[in-house]
Formats: structure tokens, sequence, C-alpha cells
């Protein structure tokens, strides 16, 4: 079996020579103008990458992403000549625009909702992130059962296990805390910035240092937050790490970070710090208590003043800490993990290949 990729230029991509990368130049939006230009070029350039890989060596089974949801455009005439479609739905992109422009109607609202559906509806079988999303492909896409599968995208086994801490990282402070991942204006960065403020300001704590590793819209509006409140000492963006900097940074951390209050949202930071045995402070949403209860400290959602306390109090109790430590990383090994997840993926895949190669007549290998 020959696997195909076809994505964004990454210069942090890792080669597997049991894959085949097909990229392309990244075109980044900012305004509704910005992405409008963005989603364009990118399925102008899936589709010449797509026939590209038709013509070079064949394609059975194609898996297309949300966000954005326009690459049924691409899967409609993909399944005239009987490949088969998974719809890989991760992000729900209306929840997405109202929480960055801060309403839920318009017209570009409305083009997102119908992207989606339609998306959904293309698709012979949507594989969907969590139990929260497979909830809206079935209500909003009006799919049948038998077509959406929960599949998670917890890290490797075989990445789990902390190294040595690097103390360098703390930056001379006693205790760290991190946040990994990406920093849009919908992830609840500004909360965790806010109940850092009000921890060393009003609690004052000020023996622990931040930082916010990743890329997104919301840095440069952080890092203006931390010089306007005299956070400097306190809170670091270093901006992209590597896969190596950011295991130091997880096996050296005392406690994460996760602010995001998207019900719907898989807390990827949440499981990269449990599979490290790092506990965690996350309000309490809906996927992040699923995932994460046992191993974080959970508190009302958009608390800030509640949310610096759990740290506080975190950072005070290392017993503590190393309870919630283990039994995320127990909760990864059992259930979260890649490993287990993709079990029922490959069934899916495999599905898919058979009925491609029985309405073509032949035999799936």
């Amino acid at each position: 079996m020959t696997v195909t990729v076809i994505c964004r230029r990454d210069t942090a991509n890792r080669e597997n020579p049991d894959v085949r990368v097909f990229d392309y130049p990244a075109s980044d939006g900012v305004s509704k103008l910005g992405f409008i230009k963005e989603y364009a070029w990118s399925l102008t350039a899936a589709t010449v990458l797509t026939l590209r890989a038709l013509v070079s060596g064949g394609v059975d089974v194609v898996q297309m992403s949300s966000t954005p949801d326009i690459y049924f455009l691409l899967a409609a005439p993909l399944k005239l000549f009987r490949r088969r479609v998974i719809f890989d739905f991760k992000d729900l992109s209306p929840e997405i625009y109202e929480a960055r422009y801060g309403r839920a109607d318009g017209l570009m609202y409305s083009l997102l909702r119908r992207f989606e559906r339609a998306s959904l509806r293309t698709a012979d079988h949507v594989v969907a992130v969590n139990a929260s999303v497979r909830s809206v492909a079935l209500d909003r896409g009006g799919l049948g059962a038998n077509r959406v599968t929960v599949v998670g995208n917890g890290p490797w086994l075989a990445d789990l296990g902390n190294r040595p801490p690097q103390p360098a990282l703390r930056r001379g402070h006693r205790h760290l805390c991190v946040l990994v991942g990406m920093m849009g204006p919908q992830d609840g960065i500004d909360l965790a910035l806010r109940a850092i403020d009000h921890l060393v300001h009003k609690i004052g704590r000020t023996d622990t240092a931040f930082t916010f590793a990743g890329i997104g819209d919301y840095v440069p509006v952080g890092e203006a937050f931390i010089s306007e409140h005299g956070l400097e000492a306190y809170v670091s963006f270093p901006g992209w790490l590597t896969r190596d900097e950011v295991y130091d940074l997880l096996s050296t951390a005392d406690v994460g970070l996760e602010p995001n209050l998207e019900e719907f949202v898989t807390p990827v930071k949440a499981m990269e710090y449990m599979a490290f045995g790092l506990p965690f402070v996350a309000f309490d949403v809906a996927e992040t208590r699923i995932i994460g209860e046992g191993a974080s400290e959970l508190v009302p959602r958009g608390d800030v003043v509640a949310f610096a306390e759990r740290i506080d109090a975190l950072l005070d109790d290392p017993a503590r800490r190393t309870s919630l430590g283990t039994c995320g990383k127990q909760i990864v090994h059992d259930r979260l993990a890649w490993d287990r997840q993709q079990v029922p993926y490959l069934g899916v895949v495999a599905h898919l290949a058979q009925r491609k190669f029985t309405a073509a007549g032949g035999t799936a290998v």
C-alpha cells in the first residue's frame, strides 16, 4: 500500500520513507478576504497534486480533512471515478467563525454551514475526532450512525516517557507552566494570560515562569498584553519549537495550561500533557472533561480567578501533581494513544478499499 500526503509546505515536516509528500507553498489569510484567497489557492493546489497522484501510482481511497470544508468540490468528481472518500471531521468551521468574529449569521456563516453539510454528505464515510463532533455529523449532516466513526488523535505510545528536566527552561524560576499548541483568537489564550496576571499581581506568585510555545494569530496580541501588564519577567512566547524541544519543555514543566472554552474541541494540548505525566489546569468544558477528568484540575468555564487560584494550589502540592500526572499517563496508554485509535481507523480504510475493488470487479489486497 502506498500513502500519499498532499499538504501545505512545512519545513518542520518529518521525512517518512513509506509516505509520498506532495506539498505546495502556503498562502495564509488573516482577513475574511484573505481566507477566501487562501482557500481558493489550497483547493487549486490540492486538485493539481491529486491529479498528479492519480497518474503516478493510482489512488483508491482519498481522505480529506476539515478545515476548510471545501474539498467536497474535489471529492465529487473523484467519486465519479469510483474513488472512495473519507472526510476527516476535526473542527467545526461555523463555530470557529463564530468564535473569531463574534457572530453566527451572515453570508459567510451560512456558506460555512452549507460547505460543512456538503463535505459530510459527499463522503463515503466520516471519521469524527470525538463524540461531540460525531453528534454534529449525525445532526447537521443527516448521516446514519453507520457512516460515522469516532477516531481520536492521541499520541503514539512510542513517544511517551519523560526526558531529564532541563532547568534552563525555567529561566531562573522555581516552577514552570506551559501551554503548547496553536494560538488563535478562539483558543482562550487571553484567558490564560489574564489568569497569569491575577496570579502574579494579585496572589503574588512570582516564582513561576510561563512558556507559550507555538504560533498563531493571537501571538502578537499576547505579546502586547504581557508588555502592557508588566509580565515580561514571567511569560515567554518562543514561537514554533521542534518536536524534541517540545518534549524537553513538557518533561521540565510542573503544570500545563488548557484555556479552551469550546465544547466540541478535542484538547490536543491536554493529551500531550497527559502523555508526559504533566497535570494541567483547564476550564470545565465537555470534551476536556471527557479526556482529562482525573488528570487535571477543572474550574468553572471562563473563571480566570479560579484558573489562577488552581494553578497556585497545584504548584504548592507536588503530591497532587504526581497523582494527576500518573492518572493522565495511564489514560493515554489505555485509551487515547494512537496505537488504540488506529484500530477503528484502519477498519474504515479497509472497508472502503474492499468496496472500491468489489465495485470495480477486482480483489482487495
